[in-house]
């Protein structure tokens, strides 16, 4: 009597696949990417940063008063001052 295949333990799939991916790797893991991606990943996180100030900047307005709303529009007046110097210089153009 042979060992039933219910019983088999092990990998069952080609030890090249990605896990539970299903498809065969076309490059390697650790492949660069293009310079422009770091600038979009750069801008990205200013917006980002800009949402986690915003959020408890709204329960704080009404307490504070002028004084807070002044810093926010200071604040994104930076941010944005910072997009229009990247869009200048091109980091944001993909041709």
């Amino acid at each position: 009597m042979g060992v039933s295949r219910l019983a088999t333990v092990g990998p069952t799939v080609p030890v090249r696949l990605p896990h539970l991916g299903g498809l065969p790797p076309v490059e390697h893991a650790l492949s660069r990417f293009h310079v422009r991606w770091y600038t979009v990943t750069m801008v990205f996180l200013a917006f980002d940063m800009e949402m986690i100030f915003m959020y408890p900047w709204t329960l704080v307005v009404p307490m504070m008063g002028t004084s807070s709303v002044v810093e926010m529009f200071l604040f994104l007046a930076i941010l944005l001052a910072g997009v229009v110097y990247a869009w200048r210089e091109g980091a944001l153009r993909w041709t």
